[in-house]
């Protein structure tokens, strides 16, 4: 008997209801400039990142991410390429010490800035073109060092990422290959 006859023959309606597994998709554009810069914004939770976040209910990772960019820098841009997918596998804790962040999976682009300007938002406390090879100057969080290390070395193959982070503190990346 599989799955399914076995929920038919059952009275009670309560098994009826899938308890489906909760991710959090986002999408992260490195935005580049055309002269050799990068886009950073500096968010309040994470210090300097480059600009992304979570896709909303019915949106795809390629609006999400050209969303993100415009709402975080007031930058314009279309999407070129996908670098990296990454999968964080650990629940953790947020910034708040009580909320629990459930598994997520990122995917990042290399975009190209179209237009718009600059500017911050109610996200950002400041946003600023930084050239390539200094970006990692700037970035601190382990998460975001990982994925922008392997947009310089990527070589035509999108790179798998998968770490987990058993606390705010550790960040232990178990899995990097290109697929």
């Amino acid at each position: 008997m599989n799955k399914i006859e076995k929920i038919r023959e059952c009275d009670d309606m309560e098994v009826l209801k899938m308890a489906f597994p909760t991710h959090i998709v986002s999408a992260g554009g490195i935005v580049e400039d055309g002269n050799g810069n990068i886009l950073l914004v500096k968010a309040h939770d994470d210090g300097w990142v480059y600009p992304g976040g979570i896709t909303e209910v019915g949106e795809n990772l390629i609006d999400g991410v050209i969303r993100e960019i415009k709402e975080e820098s007031g930058i314009d841009a279309t999407v070129s390429h996908l670098i990296n997918v990454v999968s964080s596998t650990v629940m953790h804790k947020w910034y708040d010490g009580a909320t629990d962040v459930p598994t997520k999976v990122m995917f990042d682009f290399v975009c190209k800035v179209e237009g718009g300007e600059i500017t911050t938002s109610d996200e950002t406390s400041d946003c600023r073109w930084v050239p390539r090879d200094k970006v990692l100057d700037f970035i601190t969080l382990p998460t975001i060092r990982v994925r922008y290390e392997a947009y310089l070395n990527y070589t035509g193959s999108v790179n798998y990422i998968e770490y987990i982070t058993p606390t705010m503190s550790e960040f232990n990346v178990k899995i990097q290959r290109h697929i």
